[in-house]
């Protein structure tokens, strides 16, 4: 009997999660980013924010840096 034969990868993770910036709940595999390659049966391998509001926070921080780094020579 093996037992790699009778674990599916869904039964071994929760197949929903609460993202913690918007709230909403998605799904594990699809909607969040596997963060630790190497353990990838274990929930806690996935982030605990969702693809899209990650996006939206890279986004924006880079906006941020780009007004910073537009900085002039003052004028005498």
């Amino acid at each position: 009997m093996d037992l790699d034969d009778n674990i599916d990868l869904e039964h071994l993770l929760f197949s929903d999660r609460r993202c913690r910036t918007c709230g909403v709940v998605k799904n594990l595999l699809e909607d969040y980013y596997l963060i630790r390659k190497r353990r990838v049966t274990l929930p806690s391998s996935y982030s605990y924010e969702c693809k899209e509001c990650t996006i939206k926070r890279v986004v924006a921080s880079r906006m941020i840096s780009r007004v910073l780094d537009k900085w002039e020579y003052p004028d005498w």
